[in-house]
């Protein structure tokens, strides 16, 4: 039974150290779905995270004696940062065991606390079972990340927020899943009082813990699970967040990498913050959801669940956002080697925005390019190109959701060749507009054949390419020629040594 919490959740002692969050509405994303998009804004928590709430109630409420021996957690970041401030607020002793998978950030932000910090394992369950052989040498309190009743209660108050801030009638509340704290907390306060409210979970596809424990009616654990959003890497359900999920949570959905990142773009576009990628899980499965059952005119509520993102990380959510939005596809085209067979290719594309184009000679027959190209239409518009290309007599392959790709072949297309013959390198930068490629492509004619092309949209004001041109030296002060009347800045590369070790 849930009643329980109930009663927990209003005298959970959590304002102490956490405040009521912003439910925000979120415009952008509201216009797109076709529906009132709210945000639960716990990334504005101190900690940038909704754990200090259960963290700090659990610990509220220990003995004199328990608080004088001191904790211990184990978590992979926003736990630890909720108990290392719960414990300096009450004076105690902490100790934090993190996997040393855990972003630099998040450790910093536990040492700040005055915690003392454990890095043990690669995830998070290796971090548990070592805190729990230091409980039993040592005699401190484990404060778990999820599966305590108290620390439920905390998590549960976000719920209590909601439910007296949004006076819409709510269709459905996202909640991202780790252990399950958060959603148990939550679903058992908002089926109580607002039983019609669907709540749904939303996990990583590579860490289904919640998801394929109640498909089998029982907590399994997973044999691995994905770290990029390692916030919620868990291996397996708690025993009470589970129990509390099979009576009281509607669905969960499970979404990709590429979905996380174009969900934490959609947050910036309509808050300007940035979450970490589990922070971003919320609108992630709002978005799948919305679109699966076709919701229109619904108020739809997503957490936003924390932001302790490590800043290096910014560089893959960036590169994987648009195609987690459908606007970007990879392909893998094959072409004619000879001049002007990339001119007509960019013609066959038509107006479609080229964010990236990568190609190394290889043989005087055909020409291996991989290439980003822009969708406006998504998927349909997808398949539109790739029957075009195939009509038009180009060899082409879909290259969107192959990983390896994505993640190596995309910067490894290239390597030394001992066919290509005067070949002059050359680096460019151009005005980024509708364009700008064909326009380079069209100027140079089919005079000299393109025998390296390197090109990549970054989103800044100045479009930038790595060529290699194929220039006879009786040809070279007509294209000197070409490089001026193009206008386009230049910088000849022939003797950069990062050139001559890697592609001449």
């Amino acid at each position: 039974m849930t009643e329980k919490y109930i009663d927990k959740i209003l005298k959970a002692r959590v304002y102490d150290v956490a405040q009521e969050t912003e439910l925000e509405i979120a415009p952008s994303l509201s216009r797109r779905l076709g529906c009132k998009v709210y945000l639960k804004r716990e990334d504005k928590q101190s900690v940038f995270s909704f754990k200090l709430r259960g963290a700090y109630n659990k610990m509220a409420q220990l003995s004199e004696d328990e608080l004088s021996a001191g904790v211990i957690a184990a978590s992979a970041g926003n736990h630890a940062q909720g108990v290392a401030l719960a414990a300096e607020k009450l004076g105690i002793k902490a100790t934090i065991v993190m996997p040393r998978t855990t972003p630099n950030i998040k450790v910093e932000s536990v040492r700040h606390y005055g915690a003392n910090i454990i890095l043990h394992g690669d995830a998070y369950d290796d971090a548990f079972e070592y805190a729990m052989e230091l409980v039993k040498e040592q005699g401190v309190t484990f404060i778990h990340p999820f599966d305590d009743p108290d620390v439920i209660a905390g998590q549960g108050t976000v719920a209590m927020e909601i439910l007296h801030q949004c006076s819409d009638e709510i269709e459905a509340i996202f909640i991202p899943v780790g252990g399950g704290g958060l959603i148990a907390g939550m679903s058992a306060y908002i089926k109580h009082l607002k039983p019609d409210i669907k709540v749904i979970g939303v996990e990583p596809n590579d860490a289904p813990c919640m998801f394929e424990a109640l498909k089998q009616g029982e907590r399994v654990i997973l044999d691995q699970v994905g770290i990029f959003a390692d916030g919620v890497a868990v291996r397996q359900v708690g025993k009470e967040t589970f129990r509390i999920a099979q009576t009281c949570v509607d669905e969960v959905v499970l979404v990709s990498t590429d979905e996380i990142c174009a969900a934490i773009k959609d947050i910036f576009d309509d808050t300007r913050s940035v979450m970490e990628p589990a922070g971003a899980l919320g609108v992630a499965g709002m978005k799948k959801y919305q679109e699966q059952y076709g919701l229109k005119d619904k108020t739809l509520v997503a957490i936003n669940s924390g932001a302790n993102m490590n800043f290096d990380r910014l560089r893959h959510v960036a590169e994987r956002a648009e195609l987690g939005e459908h606007r970007e596809a990879l392909l893998a085209v094959t072409i004619p080697e000879e001049p002007g067979s990339f001119r007509k290719f960019c013609q066959a594309i038509g107006h479609r925005g080229i964010t990236e184009f990568n190609y190394r000679y290889a043989d005087h027959e055909q020409a291996h390019i991989f290439a980003g190209i822009q969708l406006r239409n998504g998927e349909e518009e997808k398949k539109e190109l790739l029957q075009q290309l195939f009509e038009m007599g180009y060899p082409v392959l879909d290259m969107t959701d192959n990983e390896m790709a994505k993640i190596h072949i995309r910067y490894m297309v290239g390597g030394h060749t001992n066919e290509v013959k005067n070949e002059q390198v050359y680096r460019f930068q151009f005005p980024e507009r509708p364009g700008a490629l064909l326009k380079f492509l069209t100027n140079m004619g089919q005079d000299w054949n393109i025998s390296m092309f390197h090109y990549r949209n970054h989103g800044a004001d100045y479009g930038r390419i790595l060529v290699g041109i194929q220039v006879p030296g009786s040809d070279h002060d007509r294209f000197k020629q070409f490089l001026d009347e193009i206008g386009y800045e230049y910088w000849l590369e022939q003797s950069n040594q990062a050139y001559q070790l890697f592609l001449g």
